[in-house]
C-alpha cells in the first residue's frame, strides 16, 4: 500500500502524479491531488480544476474573476 502525501492515508488504491519537473507525488484521492497540485485563482482563491483563464501571467478560475482583477477582454465562452 502507499501513503497519501496530503492526508497520510495508507491506501491500496493510491496513485501517483508526476509533474513536468519530474517530481512524483502519491495521493489516495483526486481531492487530495487537487488540494496539492491545482493552482489557485488569483482573485477568489478557489482551486482551478478545469481550464481556467490565464492573463498577464496570472491564473483565474473564470473570466469574471479575471475581470474583477482588472483583466479586460476575457470571455469564458467564445
Amino acid at each position: 500500500m502507499a501513503t497519501c502525501d496530503v492526508c497520510g492515508n495508507d491506501y491500496d488504491k493510491a496513485f501517483q502524479v508526476v509533474s513536468s519537473d519530474g517530481t512524483t507525488r502519491t495521493f489516495d484521492s483526486f481531492e487530495c491531488a487537487i488540494h496539492a497540485v491545482a493552482p489557485s485563482c488569483n482573485h477568489c482563491g478557489c482551486r482551478v480544476v478545469g481550464h481556467g483563464v490565464e492573463a498577464s501571467g496570472q491564473i483565474f478560475c473564470c473570466a469574471h474573476c479575471a475581470g474583477m482583477a482588472g483583466v479586460e477582454g476575457v470571455k469564458d465562452r467564445a
